[in-house]
């Protein structure tokens, strides 16, 4: 499908097929589920999705069961990036070879806060510095909350968490979260954008975006997590 013939409509996103389905094992109310619905909403044709350990690949892959219909593959923590590398470089040369049956197949990766900001954020710089082209989601909850509400490189000042608690000894994280789209633009990528699934029609339209630029792209979505920020859930 070329960029002409899509169109940003409800409609038309609600006549399209999820490619992330519900019966996964989230928390009620988590936001990044909502994310990676949306985001799967402006794929353009065949894609693979990589993901790295975190939440959102916990709760849809626990096996034998998967949210998503669709090519998906699980890496680690720290390396989101250096697979959807990988998975560029081979579809380039089967393609060359003459052995890929699709004019174009894109590549998505997803990580959470702590796989982009801290774990993964050498395989990333790389994989950008590299040129490869693909679609790399931050969904970022601001710490782990995976393994129980660890601060994270993306957890902003005087947030009260596991390892960074609000009391009498520290008023919580003492450090500012990192600017981490700002670093993205200073690697003079192609196309660095932030999003929140409230603003769902911009989110998908960046996301869109993110895949139809030659090159990396990179998207950054803010996303609440209920449990790690003890709100209620269905505010």
């Amino acid at each position: 499908m070329t960029k002409q013939e899509w169109k940003l409509t409800t409609k038309d996103i609600a006549e399209k097929p999820d490619l992330f389905l519900s019966g996964h094992r989230a928390c009620a109310g988590c936001a990044p589920t909502t994310v990676l619905r949306l985001i799967m909403k402006a794929t353009r044709g065949p894609t693979i999705v990589t993901q790295a350990t975190g939440c959102m690949e916990v709760i849809s892959s626990i096996y034998p069961y998967t949210s998503w219909a669709m090519p998906w593959l699980h890496t680690a923590f720290e390396t989101a990036a250096a697979n959807a590398s990988g998975i560029e470089a081979a579809l380039k040369a089967l393609k060359r070879k003459g052995q890929l049956k699709h004019e174009h197949v894109d590549v998505i990766a997803i990580a959470g806060d702590g796989g982009t900001y801290d774990i993964g954020l050498q395989a990333l710089s790389g994989a950008v510095e590299r040129g490869h082209d693909f679609l790399f989601v931050l969904y970022d909850n601001e710490a782990y909350m995976n393994t129980g509400i660890q601060r994270s490189g993306g957890t902003p000042l005087g947030a009260a968490t596991t390892t960074s608690p609000a009391g009498t000894v520290i008023p919580g994280k003492l450090e500012h979260k990192k600017p981490i789209a700002e670093i993205m633009v200073a690697h003079e990528m192609p196309y660095v954008a932030t999003a929140s699934p409230y603003y769902w029609r911009d989110l998908i339209a960046k996301a869109r975006k993110g895949l139809e630029v030659e090159g990396p792209a990179f998207l950054h979505v803010f996303a609440p997590c209920p449990r790690g920020w003890r709100t209620e859930p269905a505010k």
